[in-house]
């Protein structure tokens, strides 16, 4: 989603290609450089994804989302790292949340 004047909300399920591919494709297909926001499953739990939490964070901070919506397949190691490198951008979110953008 494109919202004028901030930039792409990305919205993804579980994202399995990674957060980050998600993004440059999202950035692809529609030519906008902005992010505004990263809402959903970044599919960094469990074995054998762990491993890509230094690197996708180290990417999120180069994007520079206004902000950061982790939820479930993201997992608590990932939450927590985004929390502490990036603690403004972080926003908690649990079922029934509602964002207004």
């Amino acid at each position: 989603m494109n919202i004028k004047y901030k930039g792409l909300i990305i919205l993804t399920g579980c994202g399995h290609a990674g957060i980050v591919n998600t993004i440059n494709y999202a950035k692809e297909v529609t030519g906008i450089k902005k992010i505004y926001s990263v809402i959903g499953g970044f599919h960094l739990s469990g074995q054998g994804y762990e491993e890509s939490i230094p690197l996708t964070i180290a990417e999120l901070k180069k994007q520079d989302p206004q902000y950061i919506i982790p939820c479930h397949c993201t997992g608590w190691k990932a939450a927590n790292e985004i929390i502490n490198t990036m603690p403004e951008k972080f926003i908690q979110t649990s079922v029934g949340s509602i964002f207004y953008f």
